[in-house]
Parts: C-alpha cells; sequence; structure tokens
C-alpha cells in the first residue's frame, strides 16, 4: 500500500495567457528560472494498493506456476487551469477582462481496479525446454475532469445579462449539476484481455540453440465517453474496439567460446487501437476543426523488432561486456497530437515509421572494494511517410517524440572496512540524456512562435508590449549527477544523499495547453535534494 501527497506539479511556465511580462493593463509577471503562475495550490493525492500471489508447485519435470495480481489505484490531481479556462471565457467567447482573475480549479480524477491471471507450465528434458501457459487481465477504468468556476455565472451576468443568450452559449448543461461547471467529462473503460502463448527452445548441439514461440491474444475495450459543459456541449460517446491475432518470437543463441554468446532474435510487437476523445469543436478554429475533426478512432500499431548482439564475460569473470544492434519496423505508428486551438489531443497512426540503433553495457568489479558499470545507447528513429490528412509535423524525415539520439550512464561504488563488522560505501551514479522532442507535432511549421493577438480585440491584458513569444520545441540534453556515502551492517544500513548534485533544470517534457496560444511550460525534475536514508533488516 503507499499513499502519496503532493502540494504542487513539477512544472515550470515559460509563457502564461494570465501572467507574463507583455501585459500593459494586469500586473506585469517575470517568472524566474523554476517558477510557474497559478492562483492557488495544485494538490496531488495518489493512493496505490498492489496484491501479488505467486505459486508454484514442482512435479518432477514438470513445474506449474500461478501468478494472480489485484491492483487498485485512486488519483486526483487539482490544476490550476486558469491560463486554458479564460484563453476560452475571454480570448475565443468574449467574455469581460474581468472575468480572467477568477480561480479555475480543474479535478483531474482516475480510478482503476486490475486483475490478472497467469498460469504456466514449463519443463526440461533432453534436449528441449518448453514452456505453455495462458494469460487474462481485466481492467475497469474511470476518468474524469470537472472544471467549477466558482462565481463565474453571476459575475458574468453581472457584466452582460444578455451576453451568452446572444452568442449562444449554454450555462446549463445536461448532466453538469450547475452553471458554474463549466466542463465536464466521464470516460469509462472496460478493458479485457484473453492469451495463450508457448515456446520452445531446443539445443542443437552443445554451443547452438534455437528458440521459437507464439502468443494469440484476444482483447476487447468497451468504452463511454461523456462530455458537458459551456466548453464541449452535451456529447455521449459509446465505442468498442477489438483485436486478435498471433505473434511470433524466434531466437537463435550460439556460444561463441565460453566467454561469449551470440544472438539473433526476431518478435513482433502489438498496441491497441481505440476511440479518440471528442474534440472540443466550440473552441476550435474553423481551420483547425478542418484538421482535427472526424477523427473519431484510431487502428492497432504493430512492431517487428530484429536484434542481433553478443553477452560476454571478461576480466577473468569479473566483468561483463554486452553489445546489440536493433531494427524496428513500425506499422500504423499511434502518434498523439495536440490539435491545436480545440485543447484536445487524438491519436492519429502513421503508417510507416522506423527505429534503429545500438546498445552496449560494461560492468566490472576489478577487485573487492570497487565496481562500476557504464551503458550507452544511440537511437536514430524517423518517420517514414504522412499520416492522413497530412498533418503537419507527420513527415518523411522528422525523428520520433521523446527518443534521444544518445543517453548514456554511468554508477560507481568504493567500499572500505570501517572494523569487523561495519562498511563504509561511497557511490555515484551519472545520467546523460540527449536532445527531444516531446510530440510529433512539435516539429509542425512554425511551431515555437506564439502569437500573442491571436484573440484580437479579446486579448487578456492588452495591449501587450509585443506581437509575439518564441520558443525551441527541441528539449536540450541535461546530465543528472547523484551521490550517496554511508555505513552498514548486516542489520542496518544509513546513508547521506545527494540528488542532481549540480542543481540541472531538465526540461523532460513540453507542456501547453490550447496549441501554446494559453501556455508554453514544462515538466521539470527535481531540484538539488539532500537528506539521510535508513534501512533496517528484519
Amino acid at each position: 500500500y503507499q499513499e502519496v501527497n503532493m502540494d504542487g506539479w513539477n512544472r515550470i511556465d515559460d509563457y502564461n495567457i494570465l501572467g507574463n511580462p507583455f501585459t500593459t493593463t494586469r500586473p506585469a509577471v517575470d517568472l524566474g528560472e523554476r517558477q510557474l503562475f497559478t492562483q492557488f495550490e495544485e494538490p496531488f493525492t495518489d493512493e496505490f494498493l498492489l496484491v501479488d500471489l505467486n505459486i508454484e508447485y514442482d512435479f518432477g519435470d514438470v513445474t506449474l506456476t500461478s501468478i494472480t495480481s489485484y491492483t487498485d489505484r485512486d488519483v486526483l490531481v487539482v490544476r490550476d487551469a486558469g491560463a486554458l479556462t479564460h484563453s476560452i471565457t475571454v480570448g475565443s467567447f468574449g467574455f469581460a477582462q474581468s472575468l480572467a482573475s477568477i480561480d479555475a480549479p480543474l479535478d483531474d480524477a482516475t480510478t482503476a481496479e486490475v486483475l490478472t491471471q497467469e498460469l504456466r507450465l514449463s519443463g526440461i528434458r533432453d534436449q528441449v525446454q518448453w514452456l505453455v501457459g495462458g494469460f487474462y487481465s481485466t481492467i475497469d477504468r474511470v476518468y474524469g475532469q470537472t472544471l467549477f468556476v466558482n462565481g463565474f455565472t453571476a459575475a458574468a451576468f453581472a457584466e452582460d445579462p444578455d451576453f451568452a443568450a446572444d452568442n449562444g452559449l449554454p450555462f446549463q448543461g445536461t448532466v453538469v449539476p450547475t452553471p458554474d461547471h463549466l466542463f465536464f467529462s466521464g470516460l469509462t473503460y472496460d478493458f479485457e484481455q484473453l492469451a495463450l502463448f508457448g515456446e520452445l527452445t531446443y539445443a542443437v548441439n552443445d554451443r547452438f540453440e534455437l528458440t521459437g514461440g507464439l502468443r494469440w491474444y484476444d482483447f476487447e475495450e468497451k468504452r463511454t465517453q461523456v462530455f458537458d459543459g459551456l466548453f464541449a456541449g452535451f456529447v455521449e460517446i459509446p465505442g468498442t474496439s477489438t483485436a486478435d491475432g498471433i505473434v511470433p518470437r524466434v531466437i537463435l543463441s550460439y556460444e561463441l567460446n565460453d566467454d561469449t554468446n551470440l544472438y539473433a532474435l526476431a518478435s513482433k510487437g502489438f498496441r491497441l487501437g481505440g476511440i479518440n476523445d471528442q474534440i472540443n469543436e466550440p473552441l476550435c478554429t474553423p481551420e483547425d476543426l478542418i484538421t482535427f475533426g472526424g477523427r473519431p478512432s484510431f487502428e492497432n500499431e504493430t512492431v517487428w523488432n530484429y536484434e542481433v548482439g553478443s553477452k560476454s564475460t571478461v576480466m577473468g569473470g569479473r566483468g561483463i561486456f554486452n553489445i546489440a544492434a536493433f531494427l524496428m519496423d513500425i506499422s500504423d505508428l499511434q502518434a498523439t497530437v495536440t490539435a491545436g486551438s480545440c485543447s484536445s489531443r487524438l491519436v492519429f497512426n502513421v503508417p510507416e515509421a522506423e527505429s534503429k540503433g545500438l546498445e552496449l553495457e560494461f560492468a566490472a568489479a576489478p577487485n573487492s572494494s570497487f565496481d562500476f558499470a557504464i551503458s550507452a545507447s544511440y537511437t536514430d528513429s524517423e518517420v517514414q511517410s504522412e499520416a492522413a490528412g497530412s498533418i503537419s509535423g507527420i513527415s518523411p524525415g522528422n525523428r520520433l517524440p521523446t527518443v534521444p539520439e544518445f543517453q548514456g550512464a554511468a554508477a560507481a561504488t568504493y567500499q572500505w572496512q570501517i572494523n569487523s563488522d561495519r562498511l563504509a560505501y561511497l557511490t555515484g551514479v551519472y545520467q546523460h540524456v540527449g536532445s527531444r522532442f516531446t510530440s510529433i507535432g512539435d516539429f509542425a511549421d512554425g511551431f515555437g512562435t506564439v502569437n500573442l493577438l491571436s484573440f484580437g480585440a479579446n486579448t487578456i491584458g492588452g495591449p501587450l508590449t509585443q506581437d509575439t513569444f518564441t520558443f525551441n520545441p527541441e528539449l536540450p540534453a541535461y546530465d543528472i549527477l547523484n551521490l550517496r556515502l554511508g555505513i552498514a551492517t548486516d542489520k542496518w544500513d544509513m546513508a547521506l544523499f545527494i540528488n542532481n548534485l549540480t542543481d540541472e533544470i531538465a526540461f523532460l517534457a513540453l507542456d501547453q495547453e490550447r496549441g501554446t496560444r494559453a501556455r508554453v511550460g514544462y515538466l521539470t525534475n527535481q531540484p538539488r535534494t539532500f537528506g539521510i536514508n535508513a534501512r533496517v533488516n528484519f
């Protein structure tokens, strides 16, 4: 059981429509390097329960394994949605500028129950090692958002009693309980998966092994989406996604000598398609409505993965060296796209994409006092075709999102004996992550330039001191160094730690609202943190 409570969000703002240095009729705001603009605290709670039962019975030549798992999770995030909300109420709908100061908390809630069951039979006889089994899972998930802007309706009618009626804006929705509920969404998911699998390894001789495996799968997802409120209007969308098929895997393994094993594998992977969220049509510009409208669903994604490599023991058994090259051929890549001004996200299928690269790992313990490990990877991943509709940014040659070209890590520990039962140690861990992009749409023409006057006469805080704001959508590379100094015995371990020693500010993901018109920010890492960690073995 785990419970997490936090008083804020790991976000920093670069531009916020409600708090920026360009306004002349609102308080100007200059944000520091680790600041964000909010009008109230943003609490986060996460309750998590996980129960596992693992049963194994040995029949002699055959082993039966049963693994049962149950998960129950309840997450509530309260976000300051003021920039998003008032870019709509004031910017798009034209309500009075004074309404932009009203707090707009968005409750973002998720509950999920997951039950999985796996049964396996395995055995070894002569030159054959085999395994057969079945897997079942069921997921019941409910996700919803509620935007309750207390006092908005009264203030709006006080400013102009006829504004909403004159502009065809419904305050009273179908399922939302009060007019101040400007947005409501309720999404229920019922997901079931059934799979049967088998794998067989045949030792051709003392050095050469051949492994083949098959997995049959059957997926079904039932989803109901309900949207309501001033921003979306009432929409109810039921739908079902299904898929079944067989995915194979083949592995060839050859023992070159006592220290090195060579291998090659080919395997197929699969990701279920689904139903896209309804776009908020009242918020879309005419251009975005044409681009992102009429896309109710997305197709299954499949990938063929090919890999060759070697695993070696070095330094007389005191070290290992592994290297691998891989190629992933992706069909119908599921690319998440921000639907511009619509304040929605959709999944598009990209017919062809590819990812290839090289990975290596070296670890050694030259003596009893010192050990270290180094790993690195290089990945060249790119889109190879356009998606239906030729969405800007989804073009051949553009990189796949979230994947750095280069990343690496190193860790080392030095330990020494203080007395007969106490051991001191010093550990350092270094991580480098190369530059990358958050979303496939970050490659779109002109992305990175925000038109501050896109709302025309409804520009919040106008007139402004400049017309545009620019940012770099490519997330820069970052380096993190952690240190740990401790003393340990057989029963306890106490250590002083310093994480992010250099206080690096890492941009983990671009975080934008309304296609950057409302806010541009980044999810970021934890700043330099130090403390004491204690562990007792019972």
